[in-house]
């Protein structure tokens, strides 16, 4: 067997370890609850479920005007925010289900830019770069407010705000080495040291590619202010957006909640997402969530579940539509 097809025997293998491990929780969450009671509290949704898809079309949308914000060569015009909008969603729905720390659709966006909208490969890299940068630091701003909130409600254990504390901890150190590797040129550096003991041609050339795209990194940190903090802003209303999902979804099951309580249940729940990166979906990971942070809040477990539940309906939808614009790009490349 060659090394490429060993290379994807161990990845389907391990996608499949993640996969059953995502479904070996998801059983141990629906063993603690009524499922009929689950299912009958997520269907009162109903139409509801419109404006739920709306509010993340809307967020959505947010996200990849932000994204656009880094490709400072570009318009700032319709055609180009359809542009990403589309090709984010095609790439979403490949971070969706491969167990990539949200990357792997990555490669799939940078394609497409270069396939359909002839963006070169470091333009495209370095934009998808700083995006996934500038959403991370919007994370940890939005999560500063949700643990704030969270350390001062009466209604949560101990527990949970100590491991949602480390959590935190560990997801700003880590999002604060990514942007010092960047805006410190620390691949430069450590592909210079490495240069000047392996003489050859074939490091000098990837030490040549690191060192253009530090500083293309670096020139937008330095250079795109206005940009950076607009994008920034952008991503942290994008985080907002999920807890006015929270909101309203609660309040179409009639079980009210605070817009705090909201915003608390909603950054543990992108808290544990991005911990559980190696899950397809994070499956069983969040409905963990939602049964013990929602449970806990509103006084109902099964409650909680439902919340995310009608998330989960949210997502297939959107990784069903990202899928056809996927179909619809493939087209449009065999018949060009």
């Amino acid at each position: 067997m060659s090394e490429q097809k060993l290379g994807s025997a161990k990845a389907w293998i391990w996608k499949t370890v993640f996969v059953l491990a995502g479904m070996g929780l998801l059983a141990v969450v629906f063993s603690n609850v009524d499922l009929g009671e689950v299912w009958g509290s997520a269907a009162a949704v109903g139409w509801g479920m419109i404006v739920v898809l709306g509010l993340y079309l809307l967020a959505f949308s947010v996200d990849s005007v932000s994204w656009l914000l880094t490709l400072t060569w570009a318009p700032f015009n319709t055609r180009w925010m359809w542009r990403t909008w589309a090709v984010r969603m095609v790439g979403e729905t490949y971070n969706n289900i491969i167990p990539a720390a949200s990357m792997g659709g990555e490669p799939v966006k940078a394609v497409l830019l270069k396939r359909h909208y002839g963006v070169p490969y470091h333009d495209s890299t370095a934009s998808l770069i700083l995006a996934k940068t500038i959403n991370m630091v919007g994370l940890c701003m939005f999560l500063v407010i949700g643990f704030a909130l969270m350390w001062q409600s009466p209604k949560l254990p101990e527990a949970y705000k100590h491991t949602a504390g480390v959590g935190f901890l560990v997801l700003t150190l880590a999002t604060g080495l990514f942007f010092a590797v960047q805006r410190f040129r620390i691949g430069s550096v450590a592909g210079g040291w490495l240069g000047r003991r392996i003489l050859s041609e074939k490091i000098d050339g990837i030490v040549s590619q690191i060192r253009r795209m530090d500083e293309t990194l670096v020139q937008f940190y330095t250079r795109h202010r206005a940009r950076l903090v607009g994008a920034l802003a952008l991503a942290f209303f994008n985080w907002v957006l999920g807890v006015a999902e929270i909101y309203y979804v609660l309040w179409l099951l009639d079980a009210p909640i605070t817009w705090a309580e909201a915003w608390i249940i909603e950054a543990v729940a992108q808290m544990v997402r991005s911990g559980t990166f190696f899950i397809p979906l994070s499956i069983g990971a969040q409905e963990g969530v939602f049964l013990l942070v929602a449970g806990t809040i509103t006084g109902a477990p099964e409650l909680g579940l439902s919340v995310g539940l009608v998330r989960r309906c949210r997502e297939v939808i959107w990784i069903g539509w990202g899928y056809f614009l996927g179909v619809w790009y493939t087209a449009r490349t065999r018949n060009g």
